[in-house]
């Protein structure tokens, strides 16, 4: 009687590959960008270059997921050190903005305490299964990072109301899909318990 092959175990890749590079790199920009707005939050052309950075750093962010996805490069490093270097960029861009007085403290807190508690929660409940990202999550991870941006940049008063109107929408969404998923923990968690 013949064997039947089971499916394919794919070996893990090597750490040492461009996806780990860019997140390595995007985790180097942190205390980069951080020098710049803090150093000088006052100058444009200062201000234009700190965003320039940021829009890069983001932007590796969507580069190495696709490359990891699209040519077998899922590491354990990469699992772990992307979101760790997502959130110290964005954070660290929350709290600048607060330290040089552009952008309430409260906004800050509610939004790191979020942004860090859902990243805890989810290694907690990894015991009961995986928490898939949702399109909610996405659509939050655009919104701060446009907020980000706009108030980045040295706009003139007008479009500075934009960016605050942008920064609200991002608040909002970043509060609900933390909400939501704390209820979808709860139901991964009691669905685990009842099976």
């Amino acid at each position: 009687m013949a064997e039947t092959a089971g499916p394919e175990v794919r070996p893990e890749s090597s750490s040492w590959n461009v996806p780990n590079a860019l997140t390595a790199l995007r985790i180097v920009l942190v205390p980069v960008f951080a020098w710049m707005l803090l150093a000088h939050p006052d100058a444009s052309g200062w201000r234009v270059a700190t965003a320039a950075v940021f829009l890069g750093a983001i932007l590796t962010d969507s580069l190495d997921g696709h490359l990891a996805r699209k040519y077998h490069l899922v590491t354990r490093f990469g699992k772990l050190a992307d979101p760790i270097a997502d959130k110290a960029l964005t954070g660290m861009a929350f709290i600048g903005l607060s330290v040089i007085g552009e952008l309430w403290w409260w906004v800050t807190v509610v939004i790191l305490v979020r942004e860090w508690g859902i990243t805890a929660m989810r290694f907690v409940v990894l015991r009961y299964g995986v928490m898939a990202a949702g399109r909610g999550g996405k659509v939050k991870t655009v919104l701060q990072a446009v907020a980000l941006i706009l108030y980045l940049l040295p706009l003139p008063g007008w479009a500075h109301l934009v960016a605050q109107v942008v920064m609200a929408a991002a608040f909002v969404v970043t509060v609900v899909t933390g909400l939501d998923y704390v209820r979808d923990a709860v139901r991964l968690r009691r669905s685990a318990r009842t099976t």
